[in-house]
């Protein structure tokens, strides 16, 4: 079981995996990698946006290919496909979403070997809630090899949650972003250092992001961030930069952050 939708059909706008399968002059038969190997087939007005003068020299057979589901023929087992509707952000993203699916049935299986279960058990439990909880699977076990206890926090529970967090910590690796900011803080009051430092207590670790302050020269601080995106690293720099900032005005100093220098 490798998706499940792998024995269904796809939706018309998506975009499949496909293993070329035979090339003719008119277009080029190819199977569904995630619908059971269920055939699909690409006119050869639809293999390249450019005049195609030789089919061979833009799809060849036994090739992994990103294909666009134009249309879908469900009594007559029709699957009309599309190469040259597919551009390269989506062609790469596509095929790290396959990979990463496919890894995260092999940590599933793994998981369910441990709790004496078939894979297909595992994903009927809790494998289809995790990856409509947090778009797939692979980002569930992602999540639980950054943050052991997000499956708690988010309500989850069950014999199987200290399986899935030791297999995702034992074969996944956290990725990380890193970003830095400033932060330029100053008091001119007797207690001035206390207030400084009050004022940068406010930078913190979070669940999801560690952060690390270095003094630079008064009144300059650099303020370094990981997370596992940057969308979340910006958030929290934001957020505790301006608490920061908050603290030392309360206190009669003054302060400003930005990004970069």
């Amino acid at each position: 079981m490798s998706s499940a939708d792998e024995y269904g059909w796809p939706s018309e706008g998506e975009l499949v995996i496909c293993n070329v399968k035979t090339v003719k002059d008119f277009g080029s038969f190819l199977t569904l990698e995630e619908y059971g190997g269920k055939e699909g087939f690409v006119h050869i007005s639809e293999i390249s946006s450019g005049w195609v003068k030789r089919i061979e020299d833009h799809i060849q057979e036994g090739e992994k290919r990103v294909c666009k589901v134009l249309r879908v023929d469900k009594s007559k087992g029709h699957i009309d496909l599309s190469l040259k509707q597919v551009n390269e952000h989506q062609k790469r993203e596509k095929l790290q979403a396959w990979k990463n699916q496919k890894k995260a049935d092999k940590l599933l299986d793994i998981v369910a070997d441990r709790l004496g279960k078939d894979l297909e058990e595992c994903y009927e439990d809790f494998g289809f809630e995790l990856s409509d909880t947090y778009g797939s699977l692979y980002k569930a076990f992602e999540e639980a090899s950054f943050n052991p206890e997000f499956l708690e926090e988010d309500g989850f529970e069950g014999e199987w949650t200290d399986h899935f967090v030791e297999v995702a910590q034992e074969n996944i690796s956290p990725s990380y972003v890193s970003i830095q900011g400033f932060v330029e803080i100053s008091s001119t009051n007797p207690d001035g250092i206390e207030d400084i430092n009050y004022s940068l207590s406010a930078f913190e670790d979070t669940e999801k992001s560690k952060v690390e302050v270095n003094y630079i020269a008064a009144p300059k601080y650099r303020v370094e961030i990981q997370s596992q995106d940057y969308k979340i690293a910006e958030e929290v720099f934001e957020e505790q930069a301006q608490q920061a900032i908050d603290r030392i005005k309360e206190r009669g100093g003054d302060g400003k952050y930005y990004r970069e220098e």
